[in-house]
């Protein structure tokens, strides 16, 4: 029955609607590059959130100096009250710097910088904007758990895209790499991690309490670390998962700079980081021996799955990334996650004023 709940609270759309929420005191955070800028996909998703209306729109954009005037200009082209910050600014820099937040750039770091400013609302929103499908119904989604008493939500949903299973990190790295700490280790934050239907979605929503919380990892570990940090401040009690439906987005390949084979490294860290967080040692032998078992019975499963929906599948080019995965197994590198907000040695007036002056100091150049 699709309508089965997990652990956490699973609100499913068996039905296409809208449901009522908060969307007037919530602020959606949508990290934006050079790269998104500009494309239909981001362009897609700006003219939406223009009809969902929340307080404000916060884009945090990493970008070149030359790119940044033209990505404000477009960006001041949608009716919503957004408010840009430039990552890469030297003024931000200078300020992250001399309070020792200096160190790796990347997704989860643009996050944190956007979170700042968007505590000010009751809610906050997070997702990308690379989303091709992207609905009006996805912000009142994942903002009704925390309506109806829920501190945190998650997005999940199915992808399947040109006749193919996609969410290859997840089906073959985190949901095989979790059932493997399961063998070892009796923990509720594990119970809690498998959970959740699609855990490394971009797509999340809490109060501005349990956000003020979140040591935000810096890079592709964000999702996970963000759920670490939900397992403390909301348990499976404050917690909910919400069907998203249909979404397309951008897929990446497994090799390359930015592609899924870098990004398996800070997936794992930000796992083990969680399991270490708890006081959990992990043998990372027999974790890897674990992993590989799990990894291609769920292989089979999907073969299986794919066959049955009638998809196109490649048993031994998904094997083939298990190898890849495995060998990011080992443990977590040095903790560099960025501060909770609610203890962090800069205020959000002193990053926005930072922010403020490099946007105006680029347009002008």
């Amino acid at each position: 029955m699709e309508y089965v709940q997990e652990r956490v609270t699973t609100l499913h759309a068996l039905r296409d609607r809208t449901p009522e929420a908060p969307t007037g005191r919530a602020a959606v955070v949508v990290p934006m590059t050079e790269r998104e800028f500009g494309g239909l996909a981001a362009e897609r998703v700006l003219d939406t959130l223009a009809a969902v209306d929340p307080a404000r729109v916060v884009v945090p954009l990493r970008a070149s100096p030359g790119c940044v005037g033209p990505a404000r200009e477009w960006l001041r082209g949608f009716d919503l009250p957004i408010e840009i910050l430039w990552c890469d600014g030297p003024r931000l820099e200078r300020l992250l710097s001399d309070h020792g937040l200096d160190g790796q750039r990347g997704k989860g770091r643009d996050v944190w910088v956007g979170l700042g400013p968007a505590l000010s609302e009751q809610y906050v929103v997070v997702h990308d904007a690379d989303t091709r499908s992207y609905s009006p119904a996805y912000v009142a989604r994942l903002l009704f758990p925390l309506a109806h008493g829920y501190a945190f939500s998650k997005g999940y949903y199915a992808r399947v895209e040109d006749d193919r299973l996609y969410g290859r990190l997840f089906r073959l790295l985190f949901r095989p790499l979790v059932r493997a700490l399961a063998e070892g280790h009796d923990d509720p934050v594990i119970d809690y991690l498998e959970s959740f239907r699609y855990a490394l979605a971009g797509e999340f929503a809490a109060t501005s309490e349990l956000v003020a919380e979140l040591r935000v990892q810096r890079g592709w570990g964000l999702e996970i670390g963000t759920l670490g940090d939900a397992f403390e401040h909301g348990g499976f009690e404050g917690s909910a998962q919400v069907d998203l439906g249909r979404y397309e987005h951008d897929h990446r390949s497994v090799r390359g700079p930015t592609g899924l084979a870098d990004m398996s490294d800070a997936v794992v860290d930000a796992t083990l980081r969680v399991l270490r967080d708890r006081g959990i040692t992990v043998d990372h032998d027999a974790l890897v021996d674990r992993y590989r078992t799990a990894a291609r019975t769920l292989v089979g499963s999907y073969a299986t799955d794919a066959s049955f929906n009638g998809l196109t599948f490649d048993r031994e080019a998904e094997l083939d990334q298990v190898e890849t995965y495995a060998e990011a197994i080992g443990p977590p590198a040095s903790d560099d996650r960025l501060p909770p907000w609610r203890e962090s040695p800069i205020t959000v007036a002193d990053l926005r004023e930072a922010a403020a002056a490099d946007l105006r100091e680029a347009v002008d150049e």
